[in-house]
């Protein structure tokens, strides 16, 4: 039997949605121990003078508890 638990964080990029996932995760990983996966709950962006800044994503990261 395992145990998981989620948590919520947040990663910007100024690339893409998609990096900002990734570098979220990456980020995760240095912290969390055996992450499962992640559903991105809400994204949004920043913007300065009508341009595209910064791509936010806030995330659900699921991980395994040690047994």
């Amino acid at each position: 039997m395992s145990v998981a638990r989620v948590t919520e964080i947040s990663a910007t990029s100024t690339k893409s949605f998609d990096d900002a996932v990734r570098e979220g995760i990456k980020r995760a990983n240095k912290t969390l121990r055996n992450i499962r996966g992640a559903w991105v709950k809400e994204q949004k962006v920043t913007v300065a003078d009508g341009e595209v800044t910064h791509f936010v994503v806030n995330m659900m990261v699921t991980f395994e508890l040690d047994t």
